[in-house]
């Protein structure tokens, strides 16, 4: 074709080049976040969102979306509407021709479902996230950690999601089409934990009757999520190590070495690195498993998210019992008693305390009678604290108990509490603590040492 000039060219042939409009609108929607916030707003032309909103809806931390949606409204097709509160974002029609072309192109093309929005733990976890960026930066950490096979280590209060998180992981990493298997060390005693974790070849002990694979046979090429790991005799420990180290182990009542690949995400509410001091937890083990440690905050620790989630969990309650979403609402002073309370459950006492309530409430409205606490002789936290001793008044009375009750012998005292003695030594001097001269019958000392 060469010669011929490109005017002669027939219409289909020609080459015709994006205007700076066009090439502007692709790169806009070639974010995958400005993309997911632009369609989002234009599935609701009547509602707007604030940034915390949005954060919350996507996941996403306070400056990443804060850009986007000023440059949306850069653009066009996002208005700022500005009232006695924080800015709010809705969608608003363009005013050029073109633009309104490329965006009806762009709504009519299928969109692109991330990897992590196909995963349920990552919409699980979003129902958990409310104003507090705390768990964004959480959620930042699962995204980081989710990229290679390291060890991960979940730090966290009862009820505060650390399985949540772990399956996350999972399903955000390569090995997602691979099982995910949950072993909760805390219900496994020593005598299970070997044909629990290793499998038993038949006849191995008396009730095999034949051959069971275990969880890190199942857990091949995907995840072993070990949850309590904290609770783990020593023994256990020992075993669990050798397994890291060799990735092969044997069933219990075999003798051939079986390769596995798997990646280890283990949990705790416990304080490994005092157990680590305390020779409760093997020193070598701690490194292996913590080579990468995610720590979720407790409900007190974000107490302006209580309202959100639990209007939230109060949403999904009434969608689950075929009840409009704004079927039931909290009264004013029902929705204060949940804030008083210092919710030792975390989340999860949360969300039962809510459906609870919900199911218990004779009318729309929910009142401080219909709220019923999982702890019910718990209190308010500001009553808790003058009743409650501190953590250090409660180790403080319960040494000086077990050294008056072994007469101050050291060693027995370190026994009982299963500390070593280096460590009991450390505990008198940090409290001050002294024995009290006692009268004795006889003119023998008990043994200090």
């Amino acid at each position: 074709m060469a010669g011929i000039p490109m005017n002669d060219l027939p219409v289909a042939t020609r080459r015709v080049e994006p205007t700076e409009t066009e090439v502007r609108f692709q790169a806009l929607v070639q974010s995958p976040l400005r993309a997911a916030i632009l369609r989002f707003l234009c599935a609701r032309p009547e509602e707007s969102f604030d940034v915390e909103a949005l954060m919350s809806t996507f996941g996403r931390m306070r400056l990443d979306v804060e850009n986007c949606v000023r440059e949306l409204a850069g653009f066009g097709v996002v208005r700022k509407l500005n009232g006695p509160g924080a800015p709010k974002y809705g969608f608003t029609q363009p005013e050029s021709d073109v633009i309104r072309e490329l965006l009806d192109q762009f709504l009519e093309r299928r969109a692109t479902v991330s990897h992590e929005d196909r995963s349920p733990a990552v919409q699980r976890f979003r129902e958990m996230i409310g104003r507090d960026e705390k768990m964004l930066v959480v959620f930042e950490w699962i995204r980081t950690a989710a990229k290679s096979d390291i060890s991960v280590l979940i730090l966290g209060p009862t009820g505060s999601g650390k399985e949540v998180v772990a399956r996350m992981i999972h399903e955000l990493s390569r090995r997602a089409t691979h099982k995910f298997q949950a072993v909760n060390c805390a219900a496994l005693p020593d005598t299970l934990f070997e044909s629990e974790i290793f499998g038993y070849e038949k006849g191995a002990f008396t009730g095999a009757h034949d051959r069971k694979p275990g969880r890190l046979e199942l857990a091949n090429n995907g995840t072993l999520f070990l949850d309590e790991i904290g609770d783990l005799s020593i023994v256990a420990q020992a075993k669990l190590l050798r397994v890291l180290e060799d990735r092969r182990f044997e069933r219990l009542g075999g003798n051939t070495s079986i390769e596995v690949n798997f990646r280890l995400i283990s949990a705790t509410n416990r304080p490994l690195d005092q157990f680590v001091r305390d020779s409760r937890f093997r020193e070598d083990l701690y490194y292996r498993v913590n080579a990468f440690a995610i720590r979720l905050p407790s409900l007190r620790e974000r107490a302006s998210d209580i309202p959100v989630l639990a209007q939230r969990f109060l949403a999904r309650y009434c969608a689950a019992n075929g009840l409009p979403l704004d079927g039931k609402s909290f009264a004013k002073e029902a929705a204060d008693l949940l804030m008083q309370y210092h919710w030792p459950g975390n989340i999860r006492e949360l969300e039962s305390t809510v459906s609870r309530a919900a199911l218990s409430s004779p009318g729309r409205v929910i009142r401080p009678t219909d709220i019923e606490f999982l702890h019910a002789n718990e209190t308010p936290v500001e009553a808790a604290r003058e009743r409650m001793p501190s953590l250090a008044d409660a180790e403080r009375a319960h040494i000086v108990r077990v050294l008056e009750s072994v007469n101050w012998n050291k060693k027995q005292a370190a026994a009982v509490l299963e500390i070593s003695r280096g460590t009991l030594y450390r505990k008198i001097v940090e409290y001050g603590l002294e024995a009290e001269p006692r009268p004795s019958r006889n003119k023998t000392r008990p043994s200090n040492t």
